[in-house]
């Protein structure tokens, strides 16, 4: 059965529900993972989601800051919601589609909001940045027990671009907080604890580079090309075969009033 799964950070729902409208009417997504929705769950904008033909919506909400939620064309089986470093905030959700609901076996999905991490990469005087580190190992801890045994995918805005050419200038960005070695090692580090599956990377050459996100400070974007890869698909070993395809929708970026991620497409038929 094949279905089609988004992930998006949208930098505030509320604020970016006509692009979402209009990403979901072009594009057709079975599955709509959003980061960084910035609301609490009673103000998600969860009627405008039924009215584009998304009723089964997962949300986990925070005033003003982080967020995730997964809004679905198909019922959920179960919804999961995990915190990390004992924060309280919301970084991630997940749910499962039951057997026959989004393809032979079941599925979950697991939508994840890393970090940022300031801008100093040292743990002794940024706080952030230690909160991301901790962060990242207690995901590996909490991903490599067991949740990658069966049909699964993890999304989202992972905050680290682990490869070489998933920033614009290596060299220059070893000591900038998304590619330092000691973020790129410890998000491998979480792959394989499941191991999970870089399906990104599948589809697009080490060699090649890959980006989903461009700083809002570039006056021209486009041009200058400045990206990272912040943004991420992996999938169980179990269900890595049964992904069909990847698109990064670099568009979104030139469109009014972005986000400075762009979405990524997933097609999946299993």
């Amino acid at each position: 059965m094949p279905i089609k799964l988004a992930t998006w950070n949208i930098n505030s729902v509320r604020l970016r529900m006509p692009l979402v409208e209009h990403f979901a009417t072009r594009f057709q997504p079975d599955v709509i993972c959003l980061q960084e929705t910035k609301c609490r769950d009673g103000e998600f904008p969860s009627a405008d989601f039924k009215r584009l033909g998304y009723p089964h919506v997962a949300i986990n909400g925070q005033k003003g800051y982080h967020g995730v939620c997964i809004a679905s064309r198909m019922p959920f089986d179960a919804i999961d919601k995990q915190e990390f470093c004992e924060k309280g905030d919301a970084r991630h959700i997940a749910v499962t589609f039951a057997a026959g609901v989004a393809g032979r076996d079941p599925i979950t999905v697991h939508n994840f909001y890393v970090p940022a991490g300031g801008d100093e990469p040292d743990r002794e005087t940024n706080d952030k940045f230690a909160h991301k580190l901790d962060f990242l190992d207690e995901m590996a801890h909490w991903l490599g027990d067991g949740r990658a045994g069966g049909h699964a995918i993890v999304v989202g805005d992972l905050n680290v671009a682990p490869l070489e050419n998933d920033v614009w200038n290596h060299k220059y960005m070893l000591k900038i907080v998304s590619h330092t070695p000691i973020e790129t090692e410890k998000l491998k580090g979480v792959m394989e604890t499941g191991p999970w599956v870089d399906a990104m990377r599948r589809f697009v050459p080490e060699q090649e580079r890959l980006f989903t996100w461009w700083s809002y400070r570039s006056p021209d974007w486009a041009t200058a090309d400045k990206g990272r890869r912040l943004d991420h698909v992996w999938a169980s070993e179990q269900l890595a075969n049964s992904i069909r395809g990847i698109e990064v929708v670099k568009e979104a970026r030139g469109w009014e009033r972005p986000s400075d991620h762009v979405p990524v497409l997933v097609d999946i038929d299993h």
